[in-house]
């Protein structure tokens, strides 16, 4: 019989996904269901059913209050504002930024807090407001009181379709702002044991930055503190190589640091005679291991795999205090119930989930891989109860016990990567092919050298030449393990998969559901392979919704203060006009928004990359995305290599050349409209060339894209002077249903002449929360609405998607339903297209 307890656990966890994705995750827990009815009791299903619908209620309403109070943070901080309030330090300070700061910077931290009881830009602030706020002093605790300066904006959701909905770390943390302070003051100390705990830490952070190898000083912080502030070039490689959980703060790390604080309790507990006489020291010794397994997972930044398995380690430790022996399973169970009961969105955090699936490949998959791999052993009754690592025998040949000590940790490494495949698909674009070479070279450096001295290295500051020693060998193991997951990421040998949709994730999830409750192992076999079958079928699926037929889609994303349009075609081709981009912005909204979208949409090549002009909010993210896709050509007005637009433009070009892309300009763009993949795309500006006299806005590429009787309207940032010139032109043959605002609805475009030009049914407007420019202007929006024409704005419900089978119009916003639009005058009587 299956675990109920582990059924229970499962379904709260996944409240989450059903709170986000209803429909795939409702399908896939009624067939896991089904399937495991007779390995279930009724009882525990009926549980198990109730527990999935609670949780999911209670994801949806924090969700739901989680957008709320966004729009209350958003309204306050528009535009964003300098804000001189009172607040109170919630996080534990973390260091980042350290690989970027110039030499003889101080370092600063990065804090949350609660602000309250002052005024943001002149206004009061009207309740509490929670903000993660850069630039803190390091020596700052949970529960110290500042008053604080801070530039304050809303955060930055990125809500496009078909990419997971941000407001979720919203509903787990309350944090609707960010900033960086301009200065802090504190007023109070903090003095509960989160305080003493991050002084602590900073203590620790200090010894480490002291005592290491310059290089490795960030390596030690992330296994140590659970600060992942590597150098750039150091993160990727950890996560192409498959490595990064060396340097996570993981079961690993907690079992070593609780195990070696459980056999020094012990030795001292068993030399004071009265105690050793009446009371058995393994017992009171598990008791200690409770409070300091919550302790350490605290210190080590408390993140959502050191909880977990602080949970789990609990469970096991009060087992052992009931003079029980610990299960594995019900551990396990306990850790996902106690999890997902305190946080109804705890699968969304992935630290969690790489946590539970490792643990669960660990528990189901060990010992099947290590039989597989060495004969014979999958019916030993020496395994441990957890499903770990099977023990040696005296018995057993030279051959075997050789063949065991070399397999076994393969077995473990294969048994943790085959549970966390499914999520690291979903949170990157490759998986590493060498990751299990990688691991098996790499984590006896990293779990026997590196993670043993470095937890030493953080308790020896009262000896300081021992403490030296342990610095110097943990950071020649740390940089041996860097060496390891640079030589594996160098060798590119990766594999590219898509993300997986919610669907194959649920139908991955009765698969493995049918096949747990099989009894025999053809029917295992046969459960497998259905559920392959059907993650091929939904795979197909995923690409015709992809790359529909028949259809113009156009998808102005939400991706800051720039324009960034993604295309889709009808016979199935795409491209792209602009990639957002902001000059002093840590995000790369190409890396962050563009390239998941375009893998979730499974698409690898776009037709044409335009570039409406080069401005930086229109190219900054370029780089990324034709990095990862076949390009057919870049359309460039050519200003920016004549003028000079800077090193990421010229960088750009010179890559897209050195792949042999053709660079198409004006004057072989204008004068004829273009067939493309079924639609019918016209260069309307600048025709026939540049204008010398006017500036990068007003030489933008405006595009008419037309499929049936109806047409979107692309203007970039063409302002008066422009838009003077295409009435002039074109006149009523400008109109179109969909008009992407030009310049971000600044008062310098869309002025009444173009507008009754172009009588669109619908206006997107691609400015972002955090824009300082005051986009859109008062004066645009209200000529807008005087028209009746429906504002998509996305700084307020993220995208738009617009499309049209060339008789029927409909568009949509994220997490909304598709909505017919009306058709306006123009379109609906098939005007003549310029240039015809």
């Amino acid at each position: 019989m299956i675990d109920p307890v582990l059924l229970f656990g499962l379904a709260l966890v996944a409240g989450a996904p059903l709170a986000l994705s209803p429909l795939p995750t409702a399908l896939g827990a009624a067939l896991a269901a089904a399937a495991l009815r007779r390995r279930a009791g009724r009882a525990a299903l009926a549980a198990a059913a109730l527990a999935l619908v609670a949780g999911g209620l209670r994801a949806r309403a924090l969700l739901d209050d989680a957008g709320g109070l966004y729009g209350s943070a958003a309204a306050l901080l528009h535009p964003p504002a300098r804000c001189e309030v009172t607040g109170a330090v919630l996080s534990s300070p973390v260091v980042v930024g350290a690989a970027q700061r110039p030499a003889g910077e101080a370092p600063t931290a990065r804090i949350d807090v609660e602000l309250s009881g002052g005024t943001c830009g002149g206004r009061a602030l009207p309740g509490p407001l929670r903000a993660r706020l850069h630039g803190a002093p390091l020596d700052l605790a949970r529960g110290d009181r500042l008053e604080v300066v801070a530039d304050l904006a809303p955060i930055h959701l990125f809500r496009n379709e078909g990419l997971r909905d941000a407001t979720a770390s919203i509903a787990r943390s309350g944090i609707v702002a960010s900033g960086s302070i301009v200065d802090a003051r504190r007023t109070a100390e903090g003095r509960s044991i989160g305080a003493a705990v991050d002084r602590a830490r900073a203590a620790v952070r200090g010894r480490i930055e002291a005592t290491f190898h310059p290089e490795a000083a960030a390596l030690g912080r992330a296994l140590v503190l659970g600060e992942t502030d590597l150098a750039p070039e150091d993160q990727d490689a950890f996560r192409e190589s498959g490595l990064a959980h060396l340097l996570a703060v993981s079961g690993t790390h907690l079992i070593l640091a609780v195990a070696g604080f459980a056999a020094v309790a012990r030795a001292l507990l068993v030399r004071v005679d009265p105690i050793a006489a009446r009371w058995d020291a393994g017992r009171i010794t598990a008791a200690l291991c409770v409070p300091a397994a919550w302790l350490y997972a605290d210190f080590a930044g408390g993140g959502g795999s050191a909880m977990r398995a602080a949970a789990m380690l609990s469970c096991a430790m009060c087992a052992r205090l009931a003079g029980l022996r610990p299960a594995g399973v019900r551990c396990f169970a306990l850790s996902l119930a106690g999890a997902a009961a305190v946080d109804p969105l705890v699968a969304c955090d992935l630290s969690f989930g790489l946590s539970a699936a490792a643990t669960a490949g660990l528990l189901w998959l060990q010992r099947p891989l290590a039989a597989l791999l060495v004969p014979g052993e999958g019916g030993r009754g020496d395994e441990r109860a957890d499903g770990g690592p099977l023990g040696a025998r005296s018995s057993q040949s030279s051959p075997r016990a050789l063949a065991r000590k070399v397999l076994a940790p393969l077995a473990t490494t294969l048994a943790a990567m085959f549970g966390c495949a499914p999520l690291l698909l979903m949170n990157g674009e490759t998986f590493p092919l060498l990751g299990v070479a990688a691991n098996v070279v790499a984590a006896p450096l990293g779990e026997l050298a590196a993670l043993p001295f470095c937890l030493a290295h953080a308790v020896l500051s009262w000896a300081p030449p021992v403490e030296r020693g342990c610095a110097l060998v943990g950071s020649g193991a740390l940089l041996a393990v860097r060496a390891v997951a640079r030589a594996s990421a160098d060798t590119g040998v990766v594999l590219r998969l898509p993300e997986p949709s919610p669907a194959q994730l649920a139908a991955l999830a009765a698969a493995i559901a049918l096949a747990w409750a099989a009894e025999r192992r053809a029917r295992r076999l046969a459960a497998l392979a259905a559920g392959a079958a059907a993650w091929l079928l939904l795979e197909i699926v995923a690409v015709r919704a992809g790359a529909p037929r028949g259809v113009l889609r156009v998808s102005v994303l939400d991706v800051g203060q720039g324009d960034a349009i993604l295309i889709d075609l009808p016979e199935g081709g795409a491209m792209l006009v602009d990639a957002g981009g902001f000059v002093g912005s840590p995000v790369d909204p190409g890396a962050r928004v563009i390239r998941p979208l375009l893998r979730a949409r499974r698409r690898a090549r776009l037709d044409a990359v335009v570039l409406s002009h080069p401005h930086p909010d229109h190219f900054g993210g370029l780089p990324a995305v034709v990095e990862g896709v076949e390009v057919g050509e870049l359309w460039d007005t050519g200003q920016g290599e004549a003028e000079g637009a800077g090193p990421v433009y010229a960088k750009l070009l010179s890559d897209l050349r050195r792949r042999g892309v053709p660079v198409v300009r004006p004057a072989s763009l204008c004068g004829r409209p273009r067939a493309l993949s079924g639609a019918t795309v016209e260069v309307l500006a600048p025709c026939p060339d540049l204008h010398p006299d006017r500036g990068a806005n007003d030489n933008s590429f405006v595009l008419r894209i037309t499929h049936g009787a109806h047409a979107a309207l692309l203007v970039g940032d063409a302002e008066h002077e422009a838009e003077e010139a295409l009435v002039a032109r074109y006149g009523a043959a400008l109109r179109a249903d969909l008009l992407k605002v030009g310049h971000h609805g600044s008062r310098t475009s869309t002025s009444p002449a173009l507008l009754a030009a172009v009588d669109p049914a619908v206006a997107a407007v691609s400015c972002g929360v955090r824009n300082r420019f005051g986009h859109p202007s008062p004066e645009v929006l209200s000529r807008l609405s005087a028209r009746g024409v429906a504002i998509a704005r996305m700084d307020r419900g993220g995208a738009l998607i617009w499309e049209t089978d060339g008789e029927r119009v409909r568009w949509s916003r994220p997490g909304e339903p598709p909505s017919p639009a009306p058709a306006r005058r123009g379109a609906a009587e098939g005007t003549a297209a310029p240039g015809r």
